[in-house]
């Protein structure tokens, strides 16, 4: 094991102009990236650090201070860059004008190779590194704290300077078990993810609960929250949670003082966007219903039996391969596949949105339960016809 108290040797960058001659010390093709982000209370995703770094050196790059890194964008140019969760970096990045041309990912790597994809366990496993054992004091940190301490600077580097030997080690792994092509599928994946925007309305927990009418309500007050959340680069559920989103929508306040009053840990705060919330608790009351979300496909006890089927022989299958059931397809598709009542192998894989690794190894033997459920399922049924024509003819 190596000795967690040997810190990498570190550069911090606060002026621009310093920022190519540090990187200038990085003298390597492949290097490890990360960001360290201070957005848990903000709209927009922010980076607070940006390390960079490769075999015993790393450079800090002061987001706080720094707006933009078109410094970094050039050195990155003609490298490789090694990620742990990009889907966390590349959109901070993208606003500092940094967009990496090649990268690579060890979380997605270590997820198709059936191993750990936390990177503190990974390192160790592979690589035989401990990193700190207190990762969650340092992930509460606050990462725009200025002189930014000492342990946090090598945590933070500590984060990257193994990356670069980290892939090569999983590299092989691919390369060795044929699992390279399942990795570049899942890596432009996590890539498309990195900047997909996933707030919607229907994602509030209860939301399937509630009637239309109340469905209109938290759609608008949602929407107006979202503007303001934007307008303020507040996080939404800083500003109102959830929890209260829903309490607005089942009983809707008739005064602002009222509405403020739902919102215990947030009333100072609330008070100020109080008159544009409650308009719209008034505009959704006054809205059409908003219908609740349905399939068109009436749920039957074979549609439980043949997905609860195929999600077995999923597990079986994942488990032969040494990896986690939802890497080889997630749950939620197996559903769509199951609604969408599909004619062959083929259809059943579109459905379930299933990458063509994933398809390659699934098709057939999800098919053949599928067929099987089907038949023994329709000869119950029948069964059971001609039992209640027997009770009724006695």
């Amino acid at each position: 094991m190596s000795d967690p108290a040997a810190a990498p040797t570190t550069y911090f960058v606060d002026r621009p102009a310093d920022i190519a001659g540090a990187l200038g010390r990085l003298q390597a093709g492949v290097v490890g990236m990360d960001v360290e982000r201070a957005d848990s209370a903000r709209y927009f995703r922010r980076a607070a650090l940006v390390q960079v770094g490769a075999g015993e050196s790393c450079v800090l790059l002061d987001a706080v201070r720094l707006d933009h890194l078109a410094a970094l964008d050039v050195f990155l140019a003609d490298r490789d860059v090694v990620l742990h969760a990009l889907e966390n970096d590349l959109e901070p990045l993208a606003v500092l004008g940094v967009e990496p041309l090649r990268v690579d990912d060890t979380a997605v790597a270590a997820s198709v190779l059936g191993l750990p994809t936390g990177l503190g366990p990974l390192l160790t496993e592979v690589l035989g590194v401990e990193l700190t054992d207190d990762k969650q004091r340092f992930q509460r940190a606050d990462w725009e704290e200025r002189p930014l301490p000492d342990d946090m600077a090598a945590y933070a580097a500590g984060d990257v300077v193994h990356l670069p030997r980290l892939w090569d080690a999983l590299r092989e792994r691919l390369e060795e078990t044929g699992r390279t092509g399942w990795y570049e599928q899942e890596l432009d994946a996590a890539i498309e993810r990195s900047f997909d925007d996933r707030r919607d309305w229907t994602r509030v927990k209860g939301t399937a609960r509630l009637s239309p009418d109340q469905r209109a309500v938290l759609r608008e007050v949602w929407e107006e929250r979202e503007r303001l959340a934007r307008e303020h680069d507040v996080a939404p559920n800083r500003l109102l949670h959830d929890d209260v989103l829903r309490d607005l929508s089942l009983d809707p306040p008739g005064t602002e003082q009222e509405l403020v009053r739902r919102s215990p840990r947030r009333r100072r705060q609330l008070r100020a966007y109080a008159p544009d919330l409650l308009a719209a608790v008034e505009r959704g009351t006054e809205a059409p219903p908003e219908p609740r979300e349905a399939s068109g496909h009436r749920w039957e006890p074979i549609h439980r039996d043949t997905y609860d089927a195929l999600r077995r022989r999923r597990a079986e299958i994942a488990e032969e391969l040494g990896i986690e059931a939802g890497v080889l397809c997630p749950s939620r598709p197996l559903w769509r596949a199951v609604a969408g009542e599909p004619v062959d192998a083929d259809e059943l894989c579109a459905l379930a949105g299933m990458r063509p690794w994933q398809a390659e190894l699934l098709a057939e033997p999800l098919w053949e339960v599928f067929q099987q459920v089907r038949i023994v399922g329709g000869a119950n049924a029948e069964a059971a016809d001609d039992d209640d024509g027997r009770a009724t003819g006695a």
